[in-house]
Protein backbone atom coordinates (compact mmCIF):
# COMPACT_ATOMS: atom_id res chain seq x y z
CA UNK A 1 0.00 0.00 0.00
CA UNK A 2 1.46 3.35 -1.03
CA UNK A 3 1.90 5.76 1.88
CA UNK A 4 1.30 9.50 1.71
CA UNK A 5 3.32 12.31 3.28
CA UNK A 6 1.47 14.09 6.07
CA UNK A 7 2.20 17.77 5.58
CA UNK A 8 5.85 18.51 6.39
CA UNK A 9 5.81 16.33 9.50
CA UNK A 10 8.05 13.58 8.15
CA UNK A 11 5.26 11.12 8.88
CA UNK A 12 3.80 8.96 6.12
CA UNK A 13 0.36 7.44 6.47
CA UNK A 14 -1.82 5.02 4.47
CA UNK A 15 -4.57 6.54 2.30
CA UNK A 16 -7.08 5.45 4.96
CA UNK A 17 -6.74 6.08 8.69
CA UNK A 18 -8.63 3.76 11.00
CA UNK A 19 -10.96 5.55 13.41
CA UNK A 20 -10.58 4.29 16.95
CA UNK A 21 -13.76 5.87 18.31
CA UNK A 22 -15.38 2.41 18.12
CA UNK A 23 -12.98 0.85 20.62
CA UNK A 24 -14.81 0.33 23.90
CA UNK A 25 -18.04 1.61 22.39
CA UNK A 26 -19.43 -0.44 19.49
CA UNK A 27 -16.47 -2.83 19.63
CA UNK A 28 -15.66 -4.58 22.90
CA UNK A 29 -12.14 -5.57 23.95
CA UNK A 30 -12.08 -8.82 21.99
CA UNK A 31 -13.41 -7.24 18.81
CA UNK A 32 -11.16 -4.21 19.23
CA UNK A 33 -8.12 -6.48 19.31
CA UNK A 34 -9.36 -8.35 16.23
CA UNK A 35 -9.87 -5.07 14.38
CA UNK A 36 -6.42 -3.80 15.30
CA UNK A 37 -4.84 -7.07 14.18
CA UNK A 38 -6.76 -6.79 10.90
CA UNK A 39 -5.54 -3.22 10.45
CA UNK A 40 -1.98 -4.51 10.51
CA UNK A 41 -2.82 -7.32 8.09
CA UNK A 42 -4.27 -4.81 5.60
CA UNK A 43 -1.55 -2.21 6.02
CA UNK A 44 -3.83 0.32 7.72
CA UNK A 45 -1.21 1.22 10.27
CA UNK A 46 -2.40 4.71 11.29
CA UNK A 47 -4.91 4.63 14.16
CA UNK A 48 -6.76 7.80 15.15
CA UNK A 49 -8.27 8.21 18.60
CA UNK A 50 -8.82 10.88 21.28
CA UNK A 51 -8.77 11.23 25.05
CA UNK A 52 -12.49 12.05 25.02
CA UNK A 53 -13.48 8.70 23.44
CA UNK A 54 -15.98 7.58 24.67
CA UNK A 55 -17.46 9.93 27.25
CA UNK A 56 -20.84 9.83 25.49
CA UNK A 57 -21.40 6.24 26.65
CA UNK A 58 -23.12 5.82 30.00
CA UNK A 59 -20.59 4.92 32.66
CA UNK A 60 -17.56 5.94 30.59
CA UNK A 61 -15.14 8.58 31.83
CA UNK A 62 -13.03 9.10 28.70
CA UNK A 63 -9.85 7.36 27.63
CA UNK A 64 -11.54 4.01 26.95
CA UNK A 65 -10.35 3.89 23.34
CA UNK A 66 -6.78 4.85 24.22
CA UNK A 67 -6.71 2.25 26.99
CA UNK A 68 -7.77 -0.54 24.63
CA UNK A 69 -5.17 0.49 22.05
CA UNK A 70 -2.58 0.52 24.83
CA UNK A 71 -3.61 -2.94 26.02
CA UNK A 72 -3.38 -4.23 22.46
CA UNK A 73 0.08 -2.74 21.94
CA UNK A 74 1.26 -4.29 25.21
CA UNK A 75 -0.05 -7.69 24.15
CA UNK A 76 1.72 -7.52 20.77
CA UNK A 77 5.48 -7.15 21.40
CA UNK A 78 7.25 -5.36 18.57
CA UNK A 79 4.10 -3.93 17.03
CA UNK A 80 4.56 -0.36 18.31
CA UNK A 81 7.22 0.39 15.68
CA UNK A 82 4.78 -0.61 12.92
CA UNK A 83 1.88 1.57 14.05
CA UNK A 84 1.29 5.31 13.96
CA UNK A 85 -0.73 6.52 16.94
CA UNK A 86 -2.79 9.68 16.41
CA UNK A 87 -4.68 11.12 19.35
CA UNK A 88 -6.20 14.42 20.44
CA UNK A 89 -6.87 16.68 23.40
CA UNK A 90 -9.03 19.71 24.02
CA UNK A 91 -12.58 18.38 24.17
CA UNK A 92 -14.18 18.35 27.61
CA UNK A 93 -13.62 15.31 29.79
CA UNK A 94 -16.20 15.73 32.55
CA UNK A 95 -14.62 16.24 35.94
CA UNK A 96 -11.09 16.44 34.50
CA UNK A 97 -10.62 19.34 32.13
CA UNK A 98 -10.95 20.82 28.66
CA UNK A 99 -9.48 23.39 26.32
CA UNK A 100 -5.99 24.18 25.09
CA UNK A 101 -4.32 25.90 28.01
CA UNK A 102 -0.65 24.91 28.47
CA UNK A 103 -1.41 23.27 31.81
CA UNK A 104 -4.23 21.13 30.47
CA UNK A 105 -2.34 20.16 27.32
CA UNK A 106 0.59 18.95 29.43
CA UNK A 107 -1.63 16.95 31.79
CA UNK A 108 -3.79 15.56 28.99
CA UNK A 109 -0.73 14.40 27.05
CA UNK A 110 0.72 12.59 30.05
CA UNK A 111 -2.61 10.90 30.69
CA UNK A 112 -2.88 9.77 27.06
CA UNK A 113 0.68 8.44 27.08
CA UNK A 114 -0.06 6.46 30.22
CA UNK A 115 -3.24 4.95 28.80
CA UNK A 116 -1.56 4.13 25.50
CA UNK A 117 1.50 2.73 27.26
CA UNK A 118 3.89 4.47 24.86
CA UNK A 119 6.63 7.06 25.16
CA UNK A 120 5.77 9.18 22.13
CA UNK A 121 2.54 10.13 20.35
CA UNK A 122 3.14 10.27 16.61
CA UNK A 123 0.55 12.96 15.90
CA UNK A 124 -1.00 14.95 18.74
CA UNK A 125 -3.98 17.02 17.65
CA UNK A 126 -5.89 19.95 19.10
CA UNK A 127 -9.36 18.44 18.97
CA UNK A 128 -11.21 21.75 19.08
CA UNK A 129 -10.17 25.38 18.83
CA UNK A 130 -9.97 27.26 22.13
CA UNK A 131 -10.24 30.96 21.38
CA UNK A 132 -9.87 31.76 25.07
CA UNK A 133 -6.18 30.84 24.96
CA UNK A 134 -3.70 32.77 22.80
CA UNK A 135 -2.49 30.66 19.89
CA UNK A 136 1.12 31.28 20.89
CA UNK A 137 0.48 29.76 24.32
CA UNK A 138 -1.15 26.67 22.84
CA UNK A 139 1.58 26.19 20.24
CA UNK A 140 4.24 26.82 22.88
CA UNK A 141 2.78 24.04 25.01
CA UNK A 142 2.91 21.68 22.03
CA UNK A 143 6.50 22.78 21.37
CA UNK A 144 7.52 21.72 24.87
CA UNK A 145 5.96 18.29 24.33
CA UNK A 146 7.94 17.87 21.11
CA UNK A 147 11.14 19.00 22.83
CA UNK A 148 10.51 16.47 25.61
CA UNK A 149 10.12 13.67 23.07
CA UNK A 150 6.49 13.07 24.04
CA UNK A 151 5.11 14.09 20.63
CA UNK A 152 6.52 13.84 17.10
CA UNK A 153 4.21 16.24 15.25
CA UNK A 154 1.05 18.24 15.91
CA UNK A 155 -2.22 18.75 14.10
CA UNK A 156 -5.50 20.58 14.51
CA UNK A 157 -9.16 19.65 14.18
CA UNK A 158 -12.39 21.63 13.91
CA UNK A 159 -10.69 24.98 13.30
CA UNK A 160 -12.10 27.51 10.86
CA UNK A 161 -9.92 28.45 7.91
CA UNK A 162 -9.29 31.87 9.47
CA UNK A 163 -8.15 30.40 12.78
CA UNK A 164 -5.96 27.78 11.15
CA UNK A 165 -4.35 30.48 9.00
CA UNK A 166 -3.74 32.57 12.12
CA UNK A 167 -2.14 29.60 13.89
CA UNK A 168 0.18 28.95 10.95
CA UNK A 169 1.16 32.63 10.94
CA UNK A 170 1.96 32.54 14.67
CA UNK A 171 4.10 29.43 14.20
CA UNK A 172 6.07 31.10 11.40
CA UNK A 173 6.49 34.40 13.22
CA UNK A 174 7.52 32.96 16.57
CA UNK A 175 9.47 29.91 15.47
CA UNK A 176 6.99 27.48 16.98
CA UNK A 177 5.96 24.05 15.65
CA UNK A 178 3.07 24.31 13.20
CA UNK A 179 0.00 22.24 12.72
CA UNK A 180 1.13 19.71 10.10
CA UNK A 181 -2.35 18.29 9.62
CA UNK A 182 -5.94 19.35 9.94
CA UNK A 183 -8.94 17.13 10.65
CA UNK A 184 -12.29 18.45 9.36
CA UNK A 185 -15.63 16.92 8.38
CA UNK A 186 -15.65 15.96 4.70
CA UNK A 187 -17.65 13.52 2.61
CA UNK A 188 -19.88 13.35 -0.45
CA UNK A 189 -22.73 14.90 1.54
CA UNK A 190 -20.67 17.65 3.16
CA UNK A 191 -18.08 19.35 0.97
CA UNK A 192 -17.97 22.68 2.79
CA UNK A 193 -14.20 22.68 3.28
CA UNK A 194 -13.69 23.05 -0.46
CA UNK A 195 -14.58 26.75 -0.18
CA UNK A 196 -11.68 27.93 1.99
CA UNK A 197 -10.20 25.38 4.38
CA UNK A 198 -9.02 22.89 1.77
CA UNK A 199 -7.42 25.56 -0.47
CA UNK A 200 -5.59 26.92 2.58
CA UNK A 201 -4.25 23.48 3.51
CA UNK A 202 -3.12 22.86 -0.06
CA UNK A 203 -1.36 26.23 -0.25
CA UNK A 204 0.38 25.72 3.10
CA UNK A 205 1.20 22.03 2.59
CA UNK A 206 -0.90 20.97 5.58
CA UNK A 207 -2.08 17.37 5.47
CA UNK A 208 -5.84 16.82 5.59
CA UNK A 209 -7.20 13.82 7.49
CA UNK A 210 -10.98 13.94 7.26
CA UNK A 211 -13.51 12.57 9.69
CA UNK A 212 -17.13 11.53 9.13
CA UNK A 213 -15.88 10.31 5.77
CA UNK A 214 -18.92 8.06 5.38
CA UNK A 215 -21.40 10.67 6.67
CA UNK A 216 -22.03 8.73 9.89
CA UNK A 217 -22.67 5.58 7.85
CA UNK A 218 -25.12 7.07 5.35
CA UNK A 219 -22.73 6.51 2.43
CA UNK A 220 -22.51 2.80 3.17
CA UNK A 221 -25.99 2.47 1.69
CA UNK A 222 -27.34 0.97 4.89
CA UNK A 223 -29.87 3.76 5.34
CA UNK A 224 -32.33 4.00 2.45
CA UNK A 225 -35.35 5.37 4.28
CA UNK A 226 -36.63 6.44 7.68
CA UNK A 227 -37.32 2.82 8.54
CA UNK A 228 -33.59 2.16 8.46
CA UNK A 229 -32.65 4.79 11.03
CA UNK A 230 -32.94 2.31 13.87
CA UNK A 231 -30.15 0.14 12.45
CA UNK A 232 -27.51 1.87 14.56
CA UNK A 233 -27.08 4.22 17.49
CA UNK A 234 -26.20 6.99 15.03
CA UNK A 235 -29.25 6.63 12.81
CA UNK A 236 -31.76 9.18 14.05
CA UNK A 237 -29.07 11.44 15.51
CA UNK A 238 -26.67 11.76 12.59
CA UNK A 239 -28.03 10.14 9.44
CA UNK A 240 -31.58 11.46 9.03
CA UNK A 241 -30.33 14.89 7.90
CA UNK A 242 -28.81 13.31 4.78
CA UNK A 243 -32.05 11.81 3.51
CA UNK A 244 -33.70 13.62 0.63
CA UNK A 245 -33.13 14.28 -3.09
CA UNK A 246 -29.39 14.90 -2.77
CA UNK A 247 -28.90 11.84 -0.61
CA UNK A 248 -30.85 9.71 -3.06
CA UNK A 249 -28.74 11.00 -5.96
CA UNK A 250 -25.48 10.32 -4.16
CA UNK A 251 -26.51 6.80 -3.18
CA UNK A 252 -27.60 6.07 -6.75
CA UNK A 253 -24.23 7.25 -8.07
CA UNK A 254 -22.40 5.15 -5.50
CA UNK A 255 -24.53 2.11 -6.32
CA UNK A 256 -23.76 2.43 -10.03
CA UNK A 257 -19.99 2.54 -9.55
CA UNK A 258 -20.05 -0.15 -6.87
CA UNK A 259 -21.98 -2.52 -9.14
CA UNK A 260 -19.68 -1.90 -12.08
CA UNK A 261 -16.57 -2.46 -9.95
CA UNK A 262 -17.80 -5.32 -7.82
CA UNK A 263 -17.23 -3.47 -4.56
CA UNK A 264 -19.42 -1.83 -1.92
CA UNK A 265 -20.66 1.78 -1.84
CA UNK A 266 -18.38 2.20 1.19
CA UNK A 267 -15.29 1.48 -0.86
CA UNK A 268 -16.41 3.82 -3.63
CA UNK A 269 -17.21 6.70 -1.26
CA UNK A 270 -13.77 6.44 0.33
CA UNK A 271 -11.98 6.01 -3.00
CA UNK A 272 -13.64 9.21 -4.25
CA UNK A 273 -12.29 11.08 -1.26
CA UNK A 274 -8.81 9.58 -1.50
CA UNK A 275 -8.63 10.83 -5.10
CA UNK A 276 -9.71 14.40 -4.25
CA UNK A 277 -6.86 16.95 -4.51
CA UNK A 278 -5.57 18.00 -1.11
CA UNK A 279 -6.96 15.06 0.85
CA UNK A 280 -4.26 13.00 2.55
CA UNK A 281 -6.54 10.34 3.99
CA UNK A 282 -10.09 9.91 5.23
CA UNK A 283 -10.74 8.38 8.63
CA UNK A 284 -13.10 5.42 8.60
CA UNK A 285 -14.19 2.93 11.23
CA UNK A 286 -15.45 -0.64 11.21
CA UNK A 287 -16.99 -2.93 13.79
CA UNK A 288 -16.03 -6.22 12.16
CA UNK A 289 -13.05 -7.57 10.18
CA UNK A 290 -15.34 -7.96 7.15
CA UNK A 291 -16.21 -4.28 7.22
CA UNK A 292 -12.57 -3.40 7.66
CA UNK A 293 -11.67 -5.42 4.57
CA UNK A 294 -14.01 -3.16 2.57
CA UNK A 295 -12.17 -0.12 3.87
CA UNK A 296 -8.88 -1.63 2.73
CA UNK A 297 -10.25 -2.16 -0.78
CA UNK A 298 -10.85 1.56 -1.09
CA UNK A 299 -7.16 2.26 -0.53
CA UNK A 300 -6.30 0.65 -3.87
CA UNK A 301 -9.48 1.42 -5.83
CA UNK A 302 -8.65 3.91 -8.59
CA UNK A 303 -11.79 5.53 -9.95
CA UNK A 304 -11.96 6.69 -13.57
CA UNK A 305 -12.44 10.34 -14.52
CA UNK A 306 -16.00 9.53 -15.54
CA UNK A 307 -16.76 7.84 -12.21
CA UNK A 308 -15.30 10.79 -10.29
CA UNK A 309 -17.31 13.25 -12.39
CA UNK A 310 -20.53 11.34 -11.79
CA UNK A 311 -20.00 11.35 -8.04
CA UNK A 312 -19.01 15.03 -8.07
CA UNK A 313 -22.18 15.92 -9.99
CA UNK A 314 -24.47 13.94 -7.70
CA UNK A 315 -22.96 15.51 -4.58
CA UNK A 316 -22.63 19.08 -5.81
Amino acid sequence: MQLRALGRSGLSIPPIVFGGNVFGWTADRTMSFRLLDACLDHGLVAIDTADVYSTWVAGHAGGESESLIGAWLKSRPGVRDRVLVLTKCGMEIPGQGKGLSPDWIARACDASLARLGIETIDLYQAHKDDEGVPLAETLGAFARLIEAGKVRAIGSSNYTAARLKAALEVSAAEGLPRFESHQPVYNLMDRGIEADLLPLCRAEDVGVITYSALASGFLTGKYRGEGDLGKSVRGARSVAKHMGPKGDAVLAALDAVAKARGVTPTAVALAWQIARPGITAPIASATSPAQLAELAKAATLALTEGEMAGLDSASA
